[in-house]
């Protein structure tokens, strides 16, 4: 049978589906010279938040936001709308930080959950918010009890309520897929419209004064003081600057070494809200595998199935080019892989596909810090879990772009120097040769074969070198 091939979106599904619902106002591109208190490179979350934090904590602020395409217009509006915390990486938090660190960072995440659907209900931001919890799902025996670690940090914590062990008949009840051998449910997760959320958070900036220019591309940036951005209709000066551009990173001499892009790609089906009755998902809980190689899968209020897969890697180049928003053999892998997780909707058409990238951390978190002048702060590497760690990231950059040396400033994850990947020519071949490697694992294992030792060794290579990307 030929593989099937989705259609591409032209943004993402999110995106179009979010400006034929509300394009909203028109933020054009810079074209004069200009001056603020805080200039910020980037219209994804990190971008929004942190300028949305910044005018709660001070309303007179000037605040000017630049972005090159459209607010919204990259991974913030191309994601899955998985709204977690660090729950999953407790234990590694734990190992990292100790047990007090640990806890304060991942009740801090844990509180950007529902903070973010209060933002919604304030503002008027329909951006489907629902909180319903994440399962993950054992789809193969060796998946089974990978959760314990997490659990048991949980428990020595006295947190362990987060936590709920599912057998695979209490998976089945919540969705009701061909393997499952148990599972886990975190409490404290939700999911939004990821698209309406950015393109919400636009509005809202809009409203208090921040002067957003999109169709803005930052060619050139000097730290300063004062810090200068420079675009090609004019450069804007302030005395802090903060860089909120992701993925786009690697193209900053002080962040090459220390972010790698992966991809992320969708595919999205049409409405079928009568096979979700059939297969018991209809509580709106967000889904992923506790493969390596995650799918991840969510339901919207018309009944479609959005799932995505983590890992494709489109060449070894060091730019983000057109294969990351869309790649024909990536699409129809993801098409196939939806196929198989939930085979009811076999004939409910695929609508669409698109890609996005990930900035990826060597240690599964983010870092925060400033550059040398001092008045240039970042955060970067959110590893493909960015929707509610980047509402955190925006407290914590307008606190050290305000000067208010405030409990956020303190958090344990702020100013932890990354961890350094291998030169480009070493890391960019590696990192293919991983990603396939743990692809065939994956699969191997959730069709019940053996995996060969060479496979299993390249797949969990990054371990053995001392970086934590997901691969075990």
């Amino acid at each position: 049978m030929p593989a099937e091939t989705p259609p591409p979106a032209e943004r993402s599904w999110w995106l179009e589906e979010a400006l034929e619902h509300d394009p909203g106002e028109p933020s054009p591109p810079l074209s004069r010279d200009a001056s603020a208190d805080v200039v910020i490179l980037g219209g994804g979350y990190t971008g929004l938040w942190t300028a949305y934090f910044l005018k709660e904590r001070d309303p007179g602020m000037d605040v000017v936001l630049l972005e090159q395409d459209i607010c919204g217009g990259g991974p913030s509006g191309r994601n899955g709308g998985f709204l977690i915390g660090w729950w999953g990486h407790l234990a590694e938090l734990v190992r990292r930080f100790g047990e007090d660190g640990a806890m304060e960072l991942a009740l801090a995440a844990a509180r950007s959950v529902e903070e973010i659907g209060a933002f919604c209900r304030r503002h008027g931001v329909d951006a489907w918010y629902v909180n319903a919890g994440d399962v993950g799902v054992a789809t193969a025996p060796s998946h089974v009890g990978l959760w314990e670690r997490n659990l048991e940090a949980a428990r020595r914590l006295g947190l362990g309520d987060v936590f709920e062990e599912l057998l695979p008949d209490d998976v089945r009840k919540r969705v009701d897929l061909p393997r499952v051998y148990g599972g886990v449910r975190v409490s404290d997760s939700a999911t939004v419209h990821p698209a309406r959320l950015a393109r919400g958070l636009r509005r809202v900036l809009l409203e208090r004064g921040v002067r957003i220019f999109e169709s803005t591309p930052v060619g050139r940036f000097r730290p300063g003081p004062p810090a200068e951005a420079e675009t090609p209709g004019g450069t804007v000066r302030a005395e802090e600057a903060v860089v909120a551009v992701g993925s786009w990173g690697i193209n900053w001499k002080a962040f090459r070494d220390v972010v790698a892009v992966r991809c992320s790609y969708m595919v999205i089906t049409a409405p079928a809200p009568e096979m979700l009755e059939k297969i018991n998902w209809t509580g709106g809980e967000a889904v992923r595998t506790l493969r390596t190689s995650l799918f991840y899968a969510r339901t919207t209020p018309d009944g479609r199935i959005a799932l995505g897969s983590a890992g494709p890697q489109p060449g070894i180049g060091r730019s983000i080019g057109p294969r990351f928003a869309y790649d024909e053999g990536f699409a129809a892998m993801v098409a196939g892989d939806l196929r198989r997780l939930f085979p009811s909707f076999d004939d409910v058409p695929i609508e669409a596909a698109w890609g996005g990238p990930i900035d990826v951390a060597g240690t599964y978190l983010p870092f925060f810090g400033s550059l040398p002048s001092g008045k240039v702060h970042f955060a970067l590497g959110f590893t493909g879990n960015g929707v509610g760690p980047c509402h955190l990231a925006g407290k914590i950059l307008a606190s050290v772009a305000s000067r208010s040396g405030d409990g956020f400033t303190r958090l344990p994850i702020v100013g932890v120097p990354p961890k350094r990947f291998p030169p480009a020519p070493l890391l960019l071949p590696g990192m293919v040769a991983v990603n396939r490697a743990v692809r065939r694992k994956d699969d191997l294992e959730d069709a019940g074969r053996r995996v060969d030792p060479a496979t299993r060794f390249v797949a969990r290579l990054p371990r053995y070198l001392g970086y934590n990307l997901g691969s075990r």
